[in-house]
């Protein structure tokens, strides 16, 4: 059903993975320098030499979530033939991929903590920067109200997200089948009726 982690190749990228289990573990309040260098298995003064703090580490970890999916969205749409509908089914279903391919990413994009900073915040919400854009651009082009973009905006990522959480708890089988139902489903729904 998933990849594997990441290999990491640098004791950068070691921290920042541990440190999302130990995010995914113990929750934002839970998450420190010192638990993440012992799940990395070094020092506690090991993280300092990449991270000035905590904080600077929990926003290298957004980034790092942010950076993989960026990658991801502009494979789709260097490969795509430049249909706006046809690229914004296939970023959600690849969306839903990426969470299912990614358990140990789920638990940061996934989270709303109290202990976030505002510009963690704000870096995690740009994971949907790209396909807020698609959408916009689509309802330009199809001339779709602004209250109906917001209804089919949430139905799509209600989608999205209830399609990952089905596949997770196994209610439904993680295969092309139902991956082509819920494209069916996002299809349609950006129909303008």
């Amino acid at each position: 059903m998933s990849e594997n982690p990441e290999k990491p190749t640098t004791l950068r990228e070691k921290l920042i993975l541990a440190g999302i289990k130990v995010i995914e573990e113990n929750g934002v309040s839970g998450f420190s320098i010192r638990r993440t260098a012992a799940e990395c298995g070094v020092s506690c003064a090991a993280p300092y030499k990449h991270f000035k703090d905590k904080e600077d580490l929990m926003t290298a970890i957004i980034l790092y979530i942010k950076d993989r999916w960026h990658e991801r969205q502009l494979e789709i749409l260097k490969d795509s033939d430049g249909d706006v509908r046809r690229q914004l089914i296939d970023i959600s279903l690849a969306y839903i991929r990426f969470l299912m391919d990614n358990p140990h990413f789920r638990s940061i994009i996934m989270m709303k903590d109290p202990a976030m900073l505002p510009e963690q915040v704000r870096l995690k919400s740009g994971l949907s920067e790209v396909v807020m854009g698609l959408i916009d651009q689509y309802c330009q082009e199809t001339g779709m109200p602004e209250e109906r973009r917001r209804v089919k905006t949430f139905v799509v990522r209600s989608l999205i997200y209830g399609a990952a959480l089905m596949f997770d708890d196994g209610e439904i089988e993680y295969n092309e089948y139902n991956f082509g139902l819920i494209a069916s489903a996002i299809d349609r729904e950006f129909d303008l009726a």
